[in-house]
């Protein structure tokens, strides 16, 4: 396991069992965002990647 690992498994341990949706998910994101700016585009990576997750152009 990497070191930052530890937070997923945390998020997985607490909340594993949660149902959410996507949207409530973005809103997340754009707080966390808010309060911690440096973290913009990383958090926006991550955005993205989920996003397009199932785009055929990104298998080939």
């Amino acid at each position: 396991m990497y070191f930052t690992d530890r937070g997923i498994e945390e998020l997985e341990s607490r909340r594993g069992e949660e149902e959410v949706t996507l949207g409530w998910v973005a809103e997340q994101l754009r707080t966390f965002v808010d309060l911690n700016p440096d973290f913009e585009v990383p958090v926006e990576r991550l955005a993205t990647w989920l996003a397009r997750l199932d785009d055929e152009d990104d298998d080939e």
